[in-house]
């Protein structure tokens, strides 16, 4: 597990000595997960960065970016009162260097539910010393040859319910939240076309589900987006692309929304404009940044501190905008709790 999380550190660009990973129920909220963590006072301000689902354990791995460096103070498990259970934390802080071959191998072998038994009864019975570093190297060739076996899921995470019944149910996902998943993993996933027609299946019930039987008794091999188009036929937004981009251009940032919350519900509105043919995907970059800059009407200053006006002719993608703009804001809420505590302390004398 270790090497794993070094590794999604590396793919993050994560400073690893302020990551750590959790495992947890699939269905727990983003913002559970961070208000659980950050009960491990010793971790300060806590956010979530991934979320990877995990079929071995039938949960989720979830990275998190942490304010303080973690250290050997972090527990190895965090209490969440909501399940009355306990979820482990992972951490790099005494793991061994990830470039030690014994490292890798012995996180090879825990990926893979093996030990090293299962390797020496690869190897010959006579092995000559001089080459026993190459049979081992091969043995775990040969080895993983045999027990590596495809991840039917795609290695995505599975989709939540829908069944397009109104008002939503409990356990279900509004409509638009769904879709964008569903899209992902038709767009995304390396699985074959028939186990993204299978994942979609499972994902309907109700009126939904009576919408993709009719599809697959028509055409049995129809491609999975043609089963995403019928139903956001049925139980999407009526509107055209272009009737879409009028809105977004309108949104506007509310007085106690933070521009991260701002951005991300502008992503939102340009998917879905792009989705209907509002504009081409290659203009998404350009769109967002410009009604950014328009509908923030109460991030003013944090604008000119970012220096996003200078930026309209390269203007960044959705995620390096938005980890901007989160460092902005965690900056300036550790400046207000600094400036209270000195209020407070004045107040005091």
């Amino acid at each position: 597990m270790t090497y794993r999380l070094w590794r999604w550190c590396r793919g993050e660009g994560l400073e690893e000595v302020k990551a750590l990973m959790i495992m947890a129920p699939e269905e727990v909220e983003t913002a559970e997960i961070e208000e659980t963590i950050q009960t491990v006072k010793c971790l300060g301000r806590v956010r979530v960065r991934g979320r990877m689902f995990y079929p071995t354990q039938n949960c989720v791995m979830v990275l998190c970016e942490c304010k303080e460096d973690c250290n050997e103070n972090v527990p190895p498990e965090v209490f969440h009162a909501g399940s009355e259970t306990s979820w482990p934390i992972i951490t790099l802080s005494e793991a061994p260097a990830p470039r030690d071959f014994s490292f890798k191998l012995k996180a090879l072998m825990d990926a893979e539910g093996k030990t090293m038994n299962d390797i020496k009864g690869l190897l010959p019975e006579s092995v000559p010393q001089i080459s026993a570093t190459e049979s081992i190297l091969q043995a775990v060739g040969d080895f993983l040859q045999k027990a590596h076996k495809p991840q039917p899921e795609g290695g995505y995470r599975r989709l939540r319910l829908f069944s397009g019944n109104m008002p939503v149910p409990p356990n279900e996902e509004p409509f638009d939240q769904w879709l964008e998943q569903a899209w992902l993993m038709v767009e995304e996933s390396e699985g074959t076309e028939k186990e993204k027609r299978r994942r979609l299946m499972e994902s309907l019930k109700g009126p939904a589900l009576e919408i993709a039987k009719s599809i697959r008794e028509a055409d049995p091999e129809a491609n999975p987006t043609v089963y995403l188009e019928a139903l956001e036929s049925s139980f999407g937004t009526a509107e055209s692309g272009d009737d879409l981009y009028f809105a977004f251009r309108l949104m506007q940032q509310q007085p106690t929304e933070k521009l991260s919350d701002f951005l991300r519900r502008l992503e939102r509105a340009l998917s879905k404009v792009v989705q209907r043919g509002g504009f081409s995907a290659d203009y998404k970059d350009k769109a967002r940044l410009e009604q950014l800059l328009r509908g923030a009407v109460a991030s003013d200053l944090m604008l000119i501190q970012l220096r996003l006006r200078e930026r309209k002719n390269a203007p960044p993608t959705f995620l390096q905008l938005l980890r901007e703009i989160r460092t902005e804001e965690e900056d300036d809420d550790q400046s207000y709790l600094q400036e209270g505590e000195r209020w407070k302390k004045h107040l005091e004398n």
